[in-house]
């Protein structure tokens, strides 16, 4: 038996009719403002077309030395620029290049978005304890929640594509850099902060100045989270129209194409290694140089 069945028809019924009060509203909505919506985004749209075209139509000798500089600066290991090598070249040979830069963009665009929000808002809960408690729930349901659930308003709003996807990435990557970074910034020494105030100086010059550059460990690594939950989302984009190494993936699954399926899922897995050990040790380089300056 149902449990709805046990309640009062009456009170069935005003369940029923809210349902049906917020389907019909979300749709009104959506059909007054979706077109408005959309425009708001084309800059965004706009900017990851032209982002992928440059990393597909980019000749790959060129686009293997640029992530091999990438990953010598931010991890100074001679065997992760190797294996950062290795894999493109790996990836290249099977015939998963234009997947694989398409991935890049969206993750690297999502990427981007997620520190252009997510340490300001970071910075602002580590103000507040007010703003903390008011952020730190909807985080919780942006983690918590079934990618799925998020994607039906975001697909009637905006439809099927490129921005959908980009922006069911963002909601699902965003909360590990705003969390991190609040407890970054929450977590500097108060004799520190005591000390810069005795020199006088102002909240914009602790904050720059002191702050942030002790919080960078933890900032990094919610930058390193937020890049693999935001790879972790690229099979589930690449249902809403979002090319890369979901899309492979998913018409893998339908026709049970286990080769194809394997060989993408292990670039996909590849990607977040590569990009995992770089930001781990640039991370860790930070906090060994923070240790230093402290004296430890």
């Amino acid at each position: 038996m149902n449990w709805l069945e046990k309640f009062p028809t009456m009170e069935r019924q005003e369940l029923r009719d809210f349902k049906k009060y917020i389907d019909l509203s979300f749709k009104e909505f959506s059909r007054t403002y979706g077109d408005g919506i959309e425009s708001f985004f084309d800059p965004l749209l706009y900017f990851l077309v032209w982002l992928e075209k440059l990393l597909v139509n980019t000749p790959w000798p060129l686009i293997i030395i640029v992530i091999a500089i990438m990953a010598w600066v931010g991890a100074r290991s001679w065997y992760i620029v190797a294996g950062t090598i290795c894999s493109f070249l790996v990836i290249g040979y099977f015939g998963m290049w234009v997947d694989t830069m398409s991935t890049l963009a969206i993750i690297s665009v999502a990427t981007l978005l997620c520190i252009s929000v997510g340490i300001p808002l970071g910075i602002l809960m580590s103000r507040s304890d007010r703003l903390q408690s008011i952020v730190t729930p909807v985080l919780d349901v942006m983690q918590t929640i079934p990618s799925f659930v998020y994607l039906i308003p975001v697909v009637m709003l905006l439809g099927i594509g490129k921005v959908p996807g980009l922006l069911a990435v963002c909601i699902y990557a965003l909360p590990p850099i705003v969390r991190l970074t609040n407890l970054g910034i929450r977590l500097v020494d108060k004799e520190v902060l005591e000390a810069a105030e005795s020199f006088g100086a102002s909240y914009r010059q602790k904050l720059f100045g002191v702050q942030i550059p002790l919080a960078l460990p933890n900032i990094f690594a919610g930058v390193n989270q937020t890049i693999m939950m935001a790879l972790a989302m690229v099979v589930i984009a690449s249902m809403i129209g979002v090319k890369g190494l979901g899309l492979p993936v998913l018409r893998a699954i339908s026709n049970q194409y286990l080769a194809l399926g394997m060989l993408n899922g292990l670039a996909i897995v590849a990607l977040a290694i590569i990009f995992d050990r770089i930001s781990q040790s640039f991370g860790k380089r930070l906090q060994r140089h923070r240790e230093s300056a402290h004296g430890v």
